[in-house]
Formats: C-alpha cells, sequence, structure tokens
C-alpha cells in the first residue's frame, strides 16, 4: 500500500507587492516543485490583502504557469489578519505542516532546507534574523517586542515575529485557537504562546535581506503605535490563557 503523501503549505500574505510578486512566486516555487518531486504535496498560496496596486493582477498570471500556485484575493484587513486567514485556508485544506513567510523578497528560499529536515522533531520552527539588512530602526523595533514578550508573557523568545516558520498544524491549533483572527501582531503572539505552552521550539540563524523593490507600507511611528496596543493585547491573552489552566 503506498504510503500518503505529507502535504505542507508555503503561505505568504502580499499587500501592494507588484514590484515583487513575480520574482518571490519564481523563487519559491522551485522549492514547493522539488518537493512535490520528491513525492511531497507541497503548494505555495498567496493571499492579496486588497492591493491597491497591480498585485493581484499578476498574481492570476502566474497562476497559469505554475500549477502549485494558488493565489487567494481578498478585502484588506491587515498583516495579523492575513496570516491568520492562510492558516485556517492551510488547515482547512489538510496541511500537515505550513510554513510562513513574507512576499517582499527578504527571505532566502535556500534556508528552508534544514527546516524541513528536521520538521517531525519539532513543533515550531523559527528563522532567527541575526543579520538584518532592512535598516537599523527595525533592529531596534526586534529588540522591543523581544521585551514586550518578555514583560508581558514572562518567556524569551529570541525572534518573536520572524516571517520565516515552519510549523507542524497539529502542534499550533490549540496555539492559534488563543489568538483572535484580526490580531494585527498574530505572529508574535503565536511564537510566544507556543514557548510558554512548552511547544518543541527552535531557532535558526537566517539571513534577512534588503526589500527586493517596492516599499515598505509600516513605517517607524505606526510600528510603536501597533507595538504600544500589543502591549495591552497580550496581557489580554496572557490573562486568557492564565485562566484555561
Amino acid at each position: 500500500m503506498e504510503a500518503l503523501k505529507e502535504k505542507v503549505f508555503f503561505v505568504m500574505p502580499a499587500y501592494n507587492e507588484e514590484a515583487n510578486i513575480r520574482a518571490v512566486v519564481e523563487q519559491w516555487i522551485k522549492t514547493v516543485d522539488k518537493l512535490a518531486a520528491d513525492g511531497t504535496d507541497a503548494w505555495l498560496v498567496i493571499a492579496n490583502d486588497g492591493s491597491k496596486d497591480t498585485t493581484w493582477e499578476k498574481m492570476e498570471a502566474l497562476r497559469h504557469e505554475y500549477p502549485r500556485f494558488i493565489p487567494l484575493n481578498k478585502p484588506n484587513s491587515g498583516h495579523g489578519a492575513t496570516v491568520m486567514f492562510l492558516y485556517d485556508y492551510a488547515i482547512g485544506h489538510g496541511a500537515e505542516y505550513i510554513f510562513q513567510t513574507d512576499s517582499d523578497g527578504q527571505t532566502d528560499p535556500e534556508e528552508f532546507k534544514p527546516f524541513w529536515a528536521n520538521r517531525k522533531l519539532y513543533d515550531m520552527q523559527i528563522g532567527h534574523r541575526a543579520a538584518r539588512q532592512d535598516g537599523v530602526s527595525r533592529i531596534i523595533v526586534t529588540k522591543v517586542l523581544k521585551g514586550v514578550v518578555r514583560a508581558t508573557f514572562h518567556v524569551n523568545v529570541a525572534d518573536a515575529n520572524t516571517p520565516f516558520r515552519l510549523m507542524n498544524t497539529k502542534s499550533i491549533q490549540p496555539v492559534l485557537a488563543c489568538i483572535p483572527k484580526d490580531f494585527f501582531l498574530a505572529n508574535v503572539a503565536l511564537s510566544a504562546i507556543a514557548v510558554k505552552q512548552g511547544l518543541k521550539c527552535r531557532w535558526l540563524p537566517i539571513t534577512f535581506k534588503p526589500r527586493q523593490g517596492g516599499v515598505n507600507s509600516i513605517n517607524l511611528r505606526r510600528i510603536f503605535r501597533i507595538g504600544y496596543k500589543a502591549v495591552g493585547d497580550f496581557y489580554k491573552i496572557n490573562r486568557s490563557l492564565a485562566k484555561g489552566k
């Protein structure tokens, strides 16, 4: 009897990425197709988060070029809500593993290999951006987030918000149930709760390149405003976790 194939979804949110989307699909679809050729049921799924440029039109055109690419279109709701939407989509379509990254071309598909090789040993593996190339302000934000997570969830997380994570679906479903569907910093909460609840997590160093093109939609002022609000939201989630014990 033929063994059942493992199923993995590579998921990415996209907002105003017309300058990057083709290159990103072409880069990551190679990894997806390689896994498929080796017997894994692998798919690349990108959700257009209500872009105001031609991102969606470019995604639709790419659908016809790459059979394992699934483009989705949805109203704008922000990065966190779109990531949660994608996690729900992958789970609803039978994914055993979910790999999440962003569609701005800052991550390297070649660095996925050690994550996949150790997929059975961990519930969640996250990239640690040891050598970021996207500006000092972003490095500061990462350090601030690390402090906020420590203060609110009382856990140490190396890099809570990295868009480079491979997750065992069965393991993370209870964690995702703790996070509001519209939570902007969904990946931060996911990382913190996973550590707090004792999931087997590990961080691997990855490179983090400058954007391939386009303009980042989040400026520093907005990041700190979001971070300030997140403190209260994290406390609420942490209290809910405590009540659930």
